[in-house]
């Protein structure tokens, strides 16, 4: 099977990590893939995720087999829509049903529609009418950019001052087109999680859960970021609140989304709020999470491309559930200082091919190779050093100690990934 991956980030990496590692697939080629993936695959750095044009070109010039679309980016410039014109099996839905990320609005009017849990909202596209709603809602006030904005378009604001402040941003432009329509919610309290589950357009199976860490510094403090570290599984996943979420926001979605002309094919995510082992519905992303993909790559047991398949041409019925390692998996993202506001380029990161020991993968997520052979940042989130252990503290313990091995004054991470797991026990 030649396999064509979309992506060039470190969720992109874990995929290419597994999917290298099936026997079915004869050739890997990852577009634009980033230099970390070099010895997985081959890579054409020339070919962007969101050039629909070029990825026909090229899945042709391969002849692809399966095209797995790892960014939102991707999706929402129709690369799915395309290999459907194809004949070509995809792996990420079309920009139809990929509007359950894509448009923040879209999916809160949908959740009213089919019944699934989620906060009360207003939608606004000007500045006067989302500063006067702000009445209706108390604070502490979430506002969110209705497009798509690298996982940082969401604002939780303390006082009406900061969350008009927020509004008049957003509005005026921090998120580009993005932010033209803002959605602004009650907000949840609770315990975060993220559910994954692949759907076929018909079927949905559960496959796996994490949880990450969304702000920049320890003990969840400074900005929003995409993401700074993962871990899995979490003890939050308790049988009833899996069981919840299936049959509250999952399955209704997968039912709800063929009954309206849009049937989702690819890999569903639901970002839960959970309070007393009862989900509420924060947001669907339409794609893998990203740092989540990374612990869930590798704690999959099973050849992850028969389901990859299965999703993509209708057959996950007919596949039996898969296998995970009873180890833990966290994840630690080194970012380059300044993320998420100013990331700083180019400094030199040392160290990264040495062996890391059992358990301990690196991913790539933004980094660029100098002439020399040297590596360098080019991008906020840059590494993702990950580990499989007995339990989180051992997994914890076994990726921080890779971290160290890694010289990279240019950079900063987290010290406190997996501590909520860690607290229960």
């Amino acid at each position: 099977m030649n396999v064509l991956l979309v992506g060039s980030g470190g969720r992109e990496h874990a995929l290419a990590w597994k999917i290298k590692q099936s026997p079915l697939v004869k050739r890997l080629v990852v577009a634009p893939g980033n230099p970390g993936m070099a010895p997985l695959a081959e890579l054409r750095p020339g070919v962007k995720a969101t050039d629909a044009d070029a990825i026909v070109q090229l899945v042709r010039e391969i002849r692809a087999d399966l095209v797995v679309i790892g960014p939102e980016s991707a999706l929402e410039a129709g690369v799915s829509d395309r290999m459907a014109q194809l004949g070509v099996p995809c792996f990420g839905p079309s920009s139809r049903a990929a509007r359950l990320e894509t448009s923040k609005a879209y999916t809160k009017q949908f959740c009213e529609r089919r019944d699934i849990p989620t906060a009360g909202y207003g939608v606004y596209t000007t500045a006067a009418g989302a500063k006067a709603a702000l009445q209706h809602f108390q604070p502490p006030y979430v506002i969110k950019a209705d497009g798509l904005a690298a996982g940082k378009g969401v604002a939780i604001a303390q006082d009406r001052q900061q969350a008009e402040a927020e509004i008049e941003a957003m509005i005026g432009g921090r998120f580009g087109s993005a932010g033209g329509q803002l959605v602004i919610e009650e907000f949840m309290a609770g315990e975060e999680a993220s559910l994954f589950a692949l759907c076929d357009g018909e079927t949905a199976m559960l496959f796996g859960g994490a949880q990450d860490h969304k702000r920049a510094f320890d003990g969840d403090t400074g900005p929003n970021t995409g993401g700074m570290g993962a871990y899995s599984p979490a003890p939050i996943f308790t049988q009833a609140m899996v069981e919840a979420a299936r049959d509250r926001i999952v399955m209704p979605t997968v039912q709800g989304m063929a009954a309206e002309g849009a049937p989702y094919r690819g890999v569903l995510y639901a970002g839960l709020m959970v309070e007393d082992e009862q989900p509420r519905l924060v947001e669907f992303n339409a794609r893998f999470g990203d740092p989540e993909c990374q612990v869930l790559m590798l704690r999959l047991r099973s050849d992850i491309v028969p389901y990859l398949h299965a999703a993509a041409t209708g057959g996950l019925s007919r596949m039996a559930e898969p296998m995970w390692r009873n180890e833990s998996a966290i994840c630690v993202v080194l970012a380059a200082r300044g993320y998420p506001d100013s990331p700083i380029p180019g400094s030199v990161i040392r160290g990264l091919e040495q062996d890391f020991g059992r358990g301990v993968a690196i991913f790539h997520a933004g980094t660029a190779r100098k002439t020399d052979g040297a590596f360098t940042a080019a991008g906020g989130r840059v590494l993702n050093v990950c580990a499989l252990g007995v339990d989180i503290a051992d997994a914890r313990e076994r990726a921080y100690e890779a971290v160290r091995k890694i010289d990279w004054p240019g950079g900063f991470h987290r010290s406190d990934i997996g501590w909520r797991a860690l607290e229960r026990g």
